[in-house]
């Protein structure tokens, strides 16, 4: 061996020594950094050595990466997509070693308000009123458990059903009768679908009230829930680390402090508190490659900056019309149950690098930071011996999010080496799970390349920008794939629905997106001729809401590039003297704009007169007159839109049409049915002809 070599690799050890040794001081406290002993000693072959040890003990416990299905509806086409594709689309998320495998399934507590893409109809529309087969969270949650039983669950309310408030949209006036409100669905998960749910929120980013945080816990304990833990606040950190600090009884009902888009960054009260922290909704990013760089880092700096040690999506999947606020927000885009088209999106494989190779209750080292050249890392172990190491090099062009602008940063290529102590000290190999993002086709990313060989307890690895490693002794993780699904086509040019499901699982009919007010199956006992199942709108109280649900209910179908049409639909007044309904097309605004929404609308109403408005608010009445319509019969209504006018026919026992010009309406948009405010009402046999 040339003196050279000699020199280099006795120069090698003492490097590696002194790092050890700066790591032990880290542990004992002579050293507190949360970052790895970085560049404390570069050699002149620009290569970064970093300790990797459990000798001084472990940190924080890892709880889990997860996603969040509903906060607006998110999952509302889901769960139309015929078989095999929605099978597919579930284990792209859930099933364990094969695409995101997430550990965490978050949903809405549905109240029957707006909450940024639509409206989950509560479990009690009224009081005394129980159902718990409404809305699709309850299937989602099975089919979750189904695929991975180890899944933990969490329930969040968003908006409340009105009787909850007494008439004022606070879900606190009585907090004992809103506590038992949210028991009631735990139980009824338990009951009716045999789910255990692990956490239950507070109210998502309002305000948390401490008497309502104290009489849930009081009522969780009084029906054996003990063991539902809670977390608050789903919001900013403040007042949440505040209330802990001050107020033992707070401090004992809590289990989880979650916080909303933190930017990777802790409070440190949050910190001296000694809970558990998490990010309970994250990301808020096009599931594209940009935001596949800003979920690869986050889900590590989420925990080196800020000690998160979970970290939840929103969404988990993009299930939603296009055009919706924040289209594509999901880890997978699934907007086309018509189709059975579907797409695996990049989010979905970063998210695999870690859940793939770590689960909860797996600990970080203590030696996990910020790379040397930009970057970062962490390090984890399930205390038996086995090892992941997660590597992102994010560029800030990959690291944009929706919410929030990145500050400016740089990374560079880099080399770093390892040094493997204690219980690692004995491994020879390492798997390699490999992405690179900002180089086409990304659909390249999670490739599995050849083990890395463990020399001395050392192992190199040259860095790029912009990439993602895992590398890990657990030998199970696969890229899991499906047949090809079926090509992308338009919402159908003809469609029609009678309604005729009768008692439908879900409750609700495949394709309308409810966007204030709850539209449900519904079987008229009495029978009344052709009209034994319809839809009818079932709020009769405005909810307790969260975003600006409008004053009329209001839900949408089909493609907002709709121009001209032809809609018939047989609707049903139930409302005496001042009830009212419509129809329309080219709406043109949805979600948290619905308020705002513009179209063609075909009122009519129980006093016998009727509107043509081009917005939903009917401050904008293009025409008025009588129409002879009362509530209590049936009637049909047909809208019939060209490139140049509009005309609108009211059949009954006589035949009356009007007519009136296209100039001051959309030029496309959505078909919508509704009721004026909040009333019940009735709709069958829709048909739509483009």
């Amino acid at each position: 061996m040339s003196p050279l070599k000699v020199w280099t690799n006795r120069l090698r050890g003492l490097l590696l020594q002194w790092l050890l040794l700066l790591s032990l001081l880290s542990a004992t406290g002579s050293f507190r950094s949360k970052i790895f002993t970085k560049h404390v000693l570069r050699s002149n072959l620009s290569t970064s050595f970093y300790v990797l040890d459990d000798t001084p003990g472990l940190d924080r416990v890892f709880d889990g990466i997860g996603g969040v299905s509903g906060g607006g509806a998110t999952s509302r086409l889901l769960v139309n997509y015929p078989e095999p594709y929605r099978s597919e689309i579930l284990d792209y998320l859930f099933k364990p070693n094969f695409g995101a495998s997430l550990h965490i399934l978050k949903v809405e507590i549905g109240g029957d308000g707006q909450t940024t893409d639509g409206t989950e109809p509560s479990h009690m529309h009224y009081k005394g009123d129980e159902n718990y087969f409404r809305g699709y969270e309850w299937w989602l949650m099975k089919e979750a458990k189904k695929r991975n039983p180890n899944i933990k669950l969490i329930g969040l309310p968003w908006s409340f059903p009105g009787w909850i408030g007494s008439g004022k949209s606070w879900p606190y006036d009585s907090p004992s009768i809103t506590a038992l409100y949210i028991v009631s669905w735990i139980l009824g998960a338990k009951k009716y679908h045999n789910l255990d749910i692990d956490y239950i929120g507070i109210w998502n980013e309002k305000e948390p009230y401490k008497t309502y945080i104290k009489i849930l816990r009081e009522k969780l304990n009084e029906k054996d829930l003990n063991g539902v833990k809670i977390i608050a606040n789903d919001d900013h950190w403040d007042p949440i680390s505040n209330y802990l600090g001050l107020d033992p009884r707070i401090q004992n009902a809590i289990d989880v402090i979650g916080v909303h888009y933190p930017g990777t960054h802790t409070l440190q009260d949050a910190l001296k508190t000694n809970k558990a922290i998490w990010s309970t909704e994250d990301c808020s990013i096009f599931n594209h490659e940009d935001g596949g760089g800003f979920w690869a880092r986050i889900l590590n700096q989420n925990y080196v900056n800020g000690q998160m040690t979970s970290t939840i999506a929103w969404n988990l999947v993009s299930s939603y019309y296009p055009q919706l606020l924040f289209e594509r927000d999901g880890l997978l885009t699934a907007k086309e149950p018509w189709s059975g088209h579907y797409a695996v999106e990049a989010p979905i494989w970063i998210t695999a690098h870690t859940t793939q190779f770590a689960q909860p209750g797996w600990q970080y080292l203590k030696t996990v930071g910020h790379l040397f050249n930009g970057g970062s890392c962490v390090v984890l172990t399930d205390g038996l011996g086995n090892l992941t190491i997660i590597i992102e090099t994010m560029t800030h062009q990959y690291s944009q999010c929706r919410k929030s602008r990145v500050p400016f940063f740089q990374v560079s290529e880099q080399t770093i080496t390892f040094s493997l102590q204690g219980t690692f000290k004995e491994l020879t190999m390492l798997q390699v799970w490999y992405s690179k993002l900002g180089k086409k086709p990304w659909n390249n990313a999670f490739q599995q390349l050849p083990p890395l060989t463990i020399i001395d307890g050392t192992v190199t690895l040259k860095l790029g920008v912009d990439e993602l490693y895992t590398l890990t002794t657990i030998t199970t993780g696969q890229k899991g794939s499906h047949p090809i699904p079926p090509e992308s086509r338009p919402f159908p040019s003809n469609f029609e629905d009678n309604f005729n499901v009768g008692n439908s699982l879900f409750r609700a009919s495949p394709h309308f997106a409810d966007q204030t007010g709850v539209f449900e199956y519904f079987t008229n006992d009495q029978g009344t001729g052709d009209h034994t199942f319809t839809l009818r709108q079932m709020l009769n109280q405005r909810p307790i809401t969260w975003a600006e649900d409008a004053d009329q209910t209001i839900s949408i179908i089909g493609d907002y590039n709709w121009r001209n049409l032809n809609i018939s639909c047989d609707i049903y007044i139930e409302k005496p003297v001042t009830g009212g309904i419509f129809i329309a097309a080219r709406v043109n605004k949805a979600g948290s704009s619905i308020r705002s929404a513009q179209g063609l609308f075909f009122w009519v109403f129980a006093d016998g007169s009727y509107q043509v408005t081009n917005d939903l608010e009917r401050k904008m009445v293009i025409r008025s007159g009588s129409s002879d319509t009362h509530w209590g019969s049936w009637y049909t209504l047909i809208l019939n839109i060209s490139n140049t006018q509009v005309y609108g026919l009211l059949t009954h026992w006589s035949g009356w049409k009007w007519r009136v010009g296209l100039d001051s309406v959309p030029p496309n948009g959505w078909v919508a049915i509704g009721t004026k405010n909040f009333e019940f009402g009735q709709f069958d046999n829709l048909r739509i002809q483009t």
